[in-house]
C-alpha cells in the first residue's frame, strides 16, 4: 500500500475528493480520544493540543477530517523524537513546506482500502509559528454563526468546484479566512488568542 506522501495530488483527489459533511456532534469527542492519545505518546513535554479547522466550530459543516494543532516541544531530540513518537501510533509524516517556516505534518487514517475511514491531520508548530493564527479564525467562527454559515456556503460551492483537487479547494479558501482572521484579531484586545 502507498502511502500517502507517495501519492500524487491526482492520486490523493480521485481517492479521496473533497466532500462537506453536516456537522457530526462525534468530532469534539474523536478529538478530545485523539488528543488523550498524543499526549500519552508525545509524554509531559508536549501541554498544548488543540482542536482547530471547520470540526472544532459546532454546527459547521466541513470535510470529515479533524484538525489539531500541537504546540511543538523544544529540546535537542525535537522534532526527531516527536516524529519518531508520532509514527509509533500510526501517524504518517509530511513536511508542510508552504509555511513560512516550514512545519511538521502527520496524517492518519489515508487508506485507500477504506477512503471513508475517519482522518486526522496533526499541525506541529512553535508558539510563534503565524499557523497558531488559525485559532483566530476557529473563534471568531464559534461568536459569529452568521460568518460561519457564509463559510459553509463558501465551502459547499467549492467542494463541487475542485472535487477532486484538494490544493485547489484550500487555496480557493484562502481570501476568506485571512479576512475573516483579519477581522478577529483586530477585535480582540491586544490580540491575544483564546486558549
Amino acid at each position: 500500500m502507498k502511502k500517502l506522501a507517495d501519492l500524487t495530488q491526482d492520486e490523493i483527489g480521485q481517492l479521496y475528493p473533497v466532500e462537506i459533511s453536516p456537522y457530526d456532534a462525534q468530532w469534539p469527542v474523536l478529538f478530545r480520544a485523539e488528543r488523550q492519545r498524543i499526549a500519552a505518546a508525545l509524554g509531559p513535554a508536549n501541554v498544548r493540543i488543540e482542536h482547530f479547522g471547520s470540526t472544532a466550530v459546532p454546527g459547521l459543516s466541513a470535510k470529515d477530517t479533524l484538525d489539531l494543532l500541537i504546540e511543538q516541544p523544544s529540546g535537542a531530540n525535537e522534532p526527531a523524537g516527536c516524529i519518531a513518537r508520532m509514527q509509533e501510533i500510526g501517524y504518517e509524516f509530511m513536511w508542510q513546506t508552504d509555511g513560512n517556516p516550514p512545519y511538521l505534518v502527520f496524517v492518519r487514517g489515508y487508506d485507500p482500502a477504506h477512503p471513508k475511514a475517519q482522518t486526522y491531520h496533526v499541525h506541529m508548530a512553535p508558539p510563534e509559528h503565524a499557523l497558531w493564527d488559525r485559532l483566530y479564525f476557529r473563534d471568531y467562527l464559534r461568536q459569529h454563526p452568521a460568518v460561519a454559515q457564509e463559510y459553509a456556503q463558501l465551502k459547499q460551492a467549492l467542494a463541487v468546484q475542485h472535487r477532486h483537487a484538494r490544493v485547489a479547494y484550500r487555496l480557493a479558501k484562502t481570501d476568506f479566512v485571512t479576512r475573516v482572521t483579519r477581522e478577529a484579531k483586530a477585535q480582540r484586545p491586544g490580540g491575544e488568542r483564546q486558549e
